[in-house]
C-alpha cells in the first residue's frame, strides 16, 4: 500500500473498531503499542498516526514521546489519547469533572472553529458524541486552538495545531454514538493527511498472492478446512497462488454442525476444484477432551490434536508439504495478545494460541491482516459462492467451546440438534442475513420440568444472536416474539434431553460474542 495508518493502542475497548473504521475508508491501518520509538515510526513511515483511547488516566498511564510530534506526520489523538497528546505538547490540566476515570457517556459538543478536522462544519453547530469529560484543560499547548467545547461543562473537547496537522478529541469519532464521527475521521485521513483509498480487495489479492508465492516458493502446502468462511477464502487464495501444490484436509473432529462434513465435501470439490482429503478423527478428539472443562485447555488440546492429525494425513500424501495454511484473522491476533497496558488477553484463538511448540509446518496466514467483512469481500472477488461467503462465523474449536463444562459425544449430539433447529427457524423467518452470528450454548446445569405428567430433570440451552459490523462490538438481536417462541417450543419438544431455553441479551462489550 502507498498509504497506511499507524494506530497506537492505549488499551481502549474501541481500538479494533477504530482500525476497522479507517479501513472502511479504503485505507490500510495497523495497530501497535504506544511504546514504539520515534525511530521505529520514522522507519515504518505511516501516512498518519491515530492514537486510540484507554481507561487508564492515572500517572502510570502510557506516555507519548514528544519527538513523535516532531516527525511531521499528521496525528489524531482520541479519548484518553487526547490527554497524552496534551501532556506531550506541554498543556496544563486542572481538576477532573468526574471521579470515575474514563467514564464514557453520551454528550454534546459545540464547534468553535470551522477548520482542520471540522472544516465543512459550521461554527456554533452542535454534535452528539460519546465522551468522557475528563479534566479541565487550563492551558492549551502552544500553537493549538480550541476547536470544540462541551455544551454541558464548557470544557475543551477538541484541539488542533492546524499548521502541524496534529489534532486531539476527547470524544470517540469511531463509535455509532458519535453519528458524524465518520466525517471527522474521513476529513483527517483525506483532507489533513492527504491519503488515497488504495486498500481494496483486488489490491489485497494481488499483494497476497505475491507474498504467498514468495513464502512457499516451489514447496507444497496443506490447508485445514473447517467449512467456514475464513478457511475457504484462505484456501482459494493460496490455490490461486500455487495451484495444485495445495491439498486441503477436512478433519471431522466430531464437533462440527449437523451435516457439515457432507457440505464441505460437496462445496469445495464442486466450487474450488481443489484436492480434498477427509479424515474422521472424532474419536481422537473426544478422547483428548475427556474430563476437560477449562476453555483454554479445550482450545490448546484441540489445536494440538488438529496438528497431529494434519501431520499424519500429510505423511500419507504423495508430496511432502511443509507449509500449513490457516484462516487466522486480525481480530484473532489482537484478542490473543496482551493489551498495551499489560492486561491479560481476552482468550487465545484456535488459529493463534492453540498450536504446539514443535510444529513441523511453517504457517501461511494470508488473511492475518483482515477483518471478517474484508474476508467476505475478498471471497466474493475470488468468485466463491454466496452461500459459502454469507455464512455466520463458526469458531475453530467448533461446538466444544459452546458446551460449558466437559465435552462428550452425548452432549455434543444434543447441542448439534439444537443448533440445527435454531438456524433452520432463523432462515425460515427470513432473518439469517440480518444477524451477524447466531448459535446455541449447552449449559453445565439441569433444570426441573414436566413432560406430560412426568417430572423431568434435563439440560438447559442458551441461545445467542447478535448484530455487528465486524465482530469487534455487537448488540443482541431482538427477535420478534413469535419467532423466539416458536424456536423455544420446537427445541423443547423435538430435542431429547432439553427442557429449558434461555436467550442471551448481553452486548459486546462487556460480554464477548462466544461464551468461551
Amino acid at each position: 500500500m502507498r498509504h497506511r495508518i499507524l494506530v497506537l493502542d492505549l488499551g481502549s475497548q474501541f481500538t479494533e473498531l477504530l482500525a476497522r473504521r479507517i479501513r472502511e475508508d479504503r485505507v490500510y491501518s495497523e495497530v501497535h503499542p504506544p511504546t514504539v520509538t520515534p525511530e521505529w515510526v520514522r522507519e515504518w513511515a505511516p501516512s498518519a498516526i491515530v492514537i486510540s483511547g484507554g481507561a487508564d488516566l492515572t500517572p502510570s498511564r502510557p506516555t507519548l514521546d514528544p519527538a513523535i510530534l516532531e516527525l511531521g506526520i499528521p496525528l489524531l489523538a482520541i479519548g484518553s489519547g487526547f490527554d497524552i497528546l496534551v501532556d506531550a505538547a506541554g498543556g496544563r490540566w486542572g481538576e477532573r469533572v468526574s471521579s470515575v476515570p474514563g467514564e464514557y457517556d453520551r454528550a454534546e459538543i459545540e464547534v468553535r472553529e470551522d477548520m482542520g478536522i471540522f472544516a465543512g462544519f459550521e461554527v456554533g453547530e452542535r454534535l452528539q458524541v460519546l465522551m468522557a469529560e475528563g479534566a479541565e484543560l487550563e492551558v492549551l499547548p502552544e500553537g493549538y486552538l480550541p476547536l470544540a467545547v462541551s455544551t454541558t461543562t464548557g470544557r475543551v473537547s477538541a484541539i488542533g495545531s492546524i499548521d502541524r496537522r496534529i489534532y486531539g478529541t476527547r470524544f470517540h469519532p469511531e463509535v455509532v454514538e458519535t453519528p458524524r464521527g465518520a466525517e471527522l475521521l474521513s476529513s483527517f485521513l483525506f483532507s489533513i493527511a492527504g491519503v488515497e483509498p488504495d486498500w481494496t480487495p483486488s489490491r489485497f489479492i494481488e499483494d497476497a498472492i505475491s507474498a504467498i508465492r514468495d513464502q512457499i516458493g516451489d514447496g507444497e502446502a496443506i490447508c485445514g478446512l473447517s467449512g467456514g468462511v475464513d478457511s475457504a477464502v484462505a484456501a482459494a487464495l493460496v490455490h490461486r497462488a500455487i495451484g495444485d501444490r495445495l491439498t486441503c484436509i477436512f478433519v471431522d473432529n466430531g464437533l462440527m454442525r449437523k451435516n457439515e462434513r457432507e457440505g464441505v465435501e460437496e462445496t469445495f470439490r464442486r466450487h474450488l476444484g481443489i484436492e480434498l482429503v477427509v479424515v474422521d478423527a472424532s474419536a481422537q478428539f473426544f478422547e483428548v477432551l475427556r474430563g476437560v472443562e477449562d476453555p483454554e485447555a479445550k482450545r490448546k488440546g484441540i489445536g494440538e490434536t488438529f496438528i497431529r492429525v494434519f501431520e499424519g494425513a500429510a505423511r500419507e500424501l504423495d508430496g511432502e508439504p511443509s507449509f500449513l495454511v490457516q484462516g487466522t484473522l486480525y481480530p484473532d491476533v489482537m484478542e490473543s495478545l496482551a493489551s498495551a497496558d499489560g492486561t491479560a488477553a481476552i482468550k487465545s484463538h484456535h488459529n493463534v494460541g492453540g498450536l504446539p511448540d514443535d510444529l513441523s509446518f511453517e504457517l501461511v496466514e494470508p488473511l492475518r491482516e483482515l477483518f471478517k467483512d474484508e474476508v467476505r469481500e475478498v471471497g466474493r472477488e475470488l468468485g466463491l459462492p454466496e452461500e459459502m461467503i454469507g455464512r455466520h462465523p463458526f469458531p475453530g474449536p467448533g461446538l466444544a467451546i459452546r458446551i460449558m463444562g466437559e465435552v462428550t459425544e452425548e452432549r455434543t449430539a444434543v447441542l448439534r440438534e439444537v443448533d440445527a433447529l435454531y438456524l433452520e427457524e432463523i432462515r425460515a423467518a427470513g432473518l439469517y442475513d440480518q444477524i451477524w452470528q447466531a448459535f446455541a450454548v449447552l449449559l453445565p446445569i439441569r433444570s426441573v420440568g414436566f413432560s406430560g405428567d412426568q417430572r423431568t430433570y434435563e439440560n438447559v440451552v442458551a441461545l445467542r444472536a447478535v448484530t455487528s459490523r465486524d465482530g469487534t462490538t455487537a448488540d443482541w438481536f431482538a427477535f420478534p416474539d413469535d419467532v423466539l417462541r416458536r424456536i423455544s417450543t420446537r427445541i423443547i419438544k423435538e430435542v431429547e434431553g432439553v427442557n429449558r431455553v434461555a436467550y442471551d441479551v448481553s452486548s459486546k462489550p462487556p460480554a464477548t460474542i462466544e461464551w468461551e
